[in-house]
């Protein structure tokens, strides 16, 4: 049976939180409605949306709910943001929903000098920059503010529930329910000036900005668990300490190891590379152990491709093969994480003595 405090993937997905779920109910049985009818049904449903709206809103720290568009996930958000521009900057770090949408456009990869940004001398500011607040794989924060640029955009999905946010001076933002313990196939994008051009059409739903039947179920899900990060911002982040230092206490008994992301990485996602080793290999020794962990980012575990983010980073061949993310989340307990962390240290000598 599946335990779920052995489970230290929650950058992958989070488990959909008990409450995000009791509000959903209503909308998942029975007659949900419409949130674009006009009868009872269908106002009980746009009520419940627009509920969810301010609580998403004042999770992020948005002035005005009618600054969030209700989207399939960040990822539609990203790209949503992006094509409006034809050029712009992405920082080397971006997750695969940024970066491919960018690159596809022609936009420039700006330099880095370790996890420092470096944009390109001489040049004028870029209609967009897009920098991720907090990556997904090495969980590095930037402030997309430090850099010149006409308007700004920040992949926050990672960033919502993890670290208190600044949208001052950001002109887009993107958001995922399913990285906050809401549920998957739902997210928003945040615009400043609360407009949008209509990138889908086909109706008049989110004010026309973006057309097609609303999820009512998945955005009350997600409206109900950003409520909840504003009560347990706090204690998630105490938590995800916790279990960080007691798993690297672990690590000390073992050799050849290092730790990627910085000293100022959000403390739920732990970065490892072990030199000589097969990241996939020890995914496979840790499920196998009944923990579940990852090789990198979930949308592509599976490509045989180098982590363009361990790449940027400048980490060598050597070590970048040989890493792995652990991501804390609300059932990891100490004991579990002294469970993993020790599995690590058997788990990396058994292979190296086989190697």
């Amino acid at each position: 049976m599946l335990d779920p405090a052995r489970y230290f993937d929650h950058a992958a997905t989070t488990p959909l939180a008990p409450e995000a779920l009791r509000e959903m109910e209503p909308f998942l049985g029975g007659i949900a409605g419409n949130a674009g009818s006009i009868h009872a049904f269908g106002r009980r449903a746009l009520a419940a949306v627009e509920r969810a709206r301010e609580r998403v809103a004042e999770a992020v720290g948005a002035e005005d709910p009618q600054q969030i568009v209700f989207t399939s996930g960040a990822t539609e958000a990203c790209n949503a943001a992006l094509a409006q521009f034809e050029t712009g900057w992405i920082s080397p770090f971006e997750h695969a929903a940024v970066r491919e949408s960018a690159l596809a456009r022609g936009f420039e990869v700006v330099d880095s000098d370790g996890l420092a940004l470096v944009p390109p001398a001489f040049r004028p500011s870029p209609a967009v920059l897009a920098i991720m607040a907090v990556n997904n794989e090495i969980g590095a924060s930037w402030d997309a503010r430090l850099l010149p640029a006409r308007r700004r955009f920040v992949d926050a999905t990672q960033a919502l529930g993890k670290t208190p946010l600044a949208l001052e001076g950001i002109d887009y933002a993107a958001f995922s329910a399913h990285k906050l313990y809401g549920p998957q196939g739902v997210g928003a994008l945040f615009t400043a000036d609360g407009s949008f051009p209509p990138y889908q059409k086909g109706g008049d739903q989110e004010q026309g900005r973006r057309a097609g039947t609303l999820n009512v179920a998945g955005i009350v899900g997600f409206g109900a668990a950003c409520e909840l990060v504003g009560e347990r911002l706090a204690e998630d982040g105490d938590r995800a300490v916790e279990l960080r230092g007691i798993v690297l206490g672990e690590l000390k008994k073992a050799k050849d190891w290092h730790m990627n992301g910085g000293e100022d990485a959000v403390p739920h996602i732990l970065s490892l590379s072990f030199l000589g080793l097969e990241g996939e290999t020890l995914v496979i020794e840790a499920d196998q152990a009944g923990f579940a962990i990852s090789a990198g980012a979930a949308c592509s575990s599976r490509s045989t491709e180098p982590s363009h983010v361990l790449t940027a980073l400048g980490l060598p061949e050597i070590w970048r093969r040989g890493t792995v993310r652990i991501s804390f989340g609300r059932a990891n307990t100490p004991e579990s994480a002294r469970e993993l962390g020790r599995f690590l240290v058997r788990s990396v000598e058994n292979l190296r003595t086989i190697a």
